[in-house]
């Protein structure tokens, strides 16, 4: 598989080193989310390492987490292509900047909707040891059926020893474990998870600062 086999629909978004695209396969015509990451930088064993993870995350299936499908190295732009199941629905960071244009929070059977679900997509992932790392709004996914899903787990890591100490993630999301560049296990899913649904409710981050010192003190 390479990128001569898909066409692209239009750009969905885009981070550091990352940019995602509508595309649809050539073959039957099946539409998908590519995500292109930039790993110009590394080595041959690197990208075979950033491979192997993506295909064990690739064995994942549950309801609630976005399906990775595939993954192949692009030669001809030296990106890492990750085929993935398409959201239509956008990602729970859009719903929450409409409900703050439209001045109206979001409703608490939709909050307790988006929370159950979460829990049960994070139960499939650390049930086999996948820690998530990166849980954030811009991270949840919607559908137009009023699925829910966990996506974007680039950062994720196969936790094998269930430690880890790396510190990684989005900033107000983070647990103080993490901030304090100690060990840390699943459980850190579960504090970003707490800020998630603060935010969903409240329309704003649980820790809110002027530079990140003054986050840390907060957190």
């Amino acid at each position: 598989m390479s990128g001569k086999d898909f066409t692209v629909i239009k750009k969905l978004g885009s981070g550091s080193f990352s940019d995602v695209y509508k595309v649809s396969r050539i073959s039957d015509k099946m539409e998908y989310a590519m995500k292109k990451v930039k790993l110009a930088k590394l080595s041959i064993k690197e990208r075979e390492n950033a491979l192997n993870e993506i295909r064990i995350l690739a064995s994942v299936n549950h309801k609630n987490v976005i399906a990775y499908k595939e993954a192949f190295f692009d030669e001809n732009t030296n990106e890492l292509c990750i085929i993935m199941e398409l959201a239509d629905g956008g990602d729970l960071d859009g719903k929450i900047t409409q409900a703050k244009t439209m001045k109206s929070f979001v409703k608490e059977d939709k909050i307790w909707h988006i929370f159950r679900n979460l829990v049960e997509g994070l139960v499939s992932l650390h049930d086999q040891k996948i820690v998530h790392r990166d849980i954030k709004c811009a991270n949840v996914f919607l559908s137009s059926c009023g699925g829910v899903k966990l996506g974007d787990l680039n950062v994720s890591k196969i936790a094998k020893v269930g430690i880890m100490q790396t510190q990684t993630g989005t900033p107000y999301y983070c647990p103080p474990e993490v901030w304090n560049d100690k060990p840390y296990n699943s459980k850190c899913d579960l504090w970003s998870l707490g800020c998630v649904i603060y935010e969903i409710a409240a329309l704003k981050p649980p820790f809110l600062a002027k530079n990140m010192s003054e986050l840390y003190s907060k957190v």
